[in-house]
Parts: structure tokens; sequence; C-alpha cells
């Protein structure tokens, strides 16, 4: 899967919805903001950013036996492009 920075493209039915939208759908580090997402995918992949809508995602718990244990929280980025511009990488992977 191809990873950009730090940010990883979400491959999901949703995902591939929003992608006809020309939205695109990414895990970033927790720390980030809008402002700095907006910097790194316009710097990163040379396009236009209409809009970044974050959700932090938390992490689920899991049990093996008789251990306890949960996965990360995530944040989940939906970044809207400018009309007629795409991410020929990310539209590869769908």
């Amino acid at each position: 899967m191809t990873t950009v920075g730090k940010k990883r493209p979400v491959v999901s039915e949703k995902s591939a919805r929003l992608l006809e939208q020309g939205q695109y759908v990414f895990y970033v580090p927790t720390n980030l903001n809008k402002i700095e997402v907006r910097k790194q995918i316009e710097k990163e992949f040379n396009v236009n950013v209409t809009s970044v809508n974050l959700l932090n995602v938390k992490g689920k718990e899991r049990v093996r036996g008789r251990f306890r244990g949960a996965t990360q929280d995530r944040k989940k980025v939906i970044v809207s492009l400018k009309a007629g511009q795409e991410i020929s990488e990310i539209k590869a992977l769908f």
C-alpha cells in the first residue's frame, strides 16, 4: 500500500464512493490539525484542497484469552479537491 509521509489512504467502499465526488480519505497522525493536513496534501500531490474534514476514530477493545488490550486511536481525514483535479496514485488503488 502506498504511504505518503505518515498519511495512509483508506481503501473501503465508502472511500470509493467519495472518490467519485472528488474526495479522498486518509489516516493521519492524531496530532495533526486541518491546516497542517491541507498544506501536506497540497505540497505532496500538487493539487488545490477546497476543504478538510477530520474524524477521530476511537480504538476498539480486544480480548485474547485472558489478555485485554485495545487498538490505537486514529484520525481519519476527508479531503475535497478543486473540481477537475485528482490524485492518480490514490485512484490506482481502486
